[in-house]
């Protein structure tokens, strides 16, 4: 199974991603981080680092998925090259795909969450003003992904995807589960 979190900075995905990673005994491939490391390691920033990141997680992601893991991909996924590109991964692989996009419906709970992340990345932290940019510039997936909201608490959010995973693993039937494309 491929899950692909999906948000604006600050909107709790990484959170979820790891705590999800514990309840499903799946992996956690975050962008950011890779991005870092691609820095750090000599890589000029002048580079299209954010680029080589996602594939450097989608050639992990790919070998894990064959060895029947569950991959769950930790990036912004605003664009729709970006989407695209993991709906296209879950095809190739013949994996179900969930996708979760995280949201904060309270602005002031959002630039107070980006104000206080401390990541220790060499990408540094993106400003208020780039978020708005970013949110700006989102294009929707092709399919109603599953929403959740920083404002809730991570354990009832955590447990809206648990049971998105459960579903999504029974057999098909009618219902498509919520945050996954229909067959």
């Amino acid at each position: 199974m491929l899950i692909v979190m999906s948000g604006l900075p600050a909107t709790g995905k990484s959170a979820i991603a790891d705590a999800l990673a514990s309840a499903v005994d799946g992996i956690v491939l975050s962008v950011d981080p890779i991005e870092s490391a691609l820095l750090t390691s000599g890589v000029d920033a002048a580079q299209p680092t954010g680029i080589a990141a996602y594939a450097v997680a989608a050639a992990i992601a790919e070998t894990n998925l064959r060895l029947a893991r569950t991959v769950i991909i930790d990036a912004v996924n605003g664009v729709g090259e970006a989407k695209t590109w993991w709906i296209d991964l879950a095809r190739r692989e013949d994996v179900r795909l969930l996708v979760v996009e995280t949201v904060c419906s309270d602005e002031a709970l959002h630039r107070r969450r980006l104000a206080e992340r401390q990541r220790s990345l060499a990408i540094g932290e993106p400003s208020w003003e780039t978020v708005a940019i970013r949110r700006d510039e989102w294009v929707a997936w092709p399919f109603a992904p599953l929403t959740l909201d920083a404002v809730e608490p991570l354990a009832d959010n955590l447990a809206r995807v648990v049971a998105a995973v459960e579903a999504s693993r029974m057999p098909p039937d009618k219902e498509t589960p919520e945050g996954t494309p229909s067959p």
